[in-house]
């Protein structure tokens, strides 16, 4: 019983995880533009600058 909880948790993780938009996107960075500046991580800023900023 235990086997099949973990195994549909997993699934559930899988498939949220396969919807997030790939770094450098227009839908990426339209989502990084909403999102507060002070909020992002340093990995997060760099990606932003290399990818939208500096086509």
């Amino acid at each position: 019983m235990k086997t099949i909880k973990l195994f549909g948790l997993l699934s559930v993780v899988y498939l949220i995880s396969a919807c997030a938009p790939e770094i450098g996107s227009d839908a990426w960075c339209a989502g990084m533009d909403k999102k507060a500046k002070g909020d992002w991580s340093a990995n997060e800023a760099t990606d932003y600058a290399k990818h939208c900023v500096f086509k």
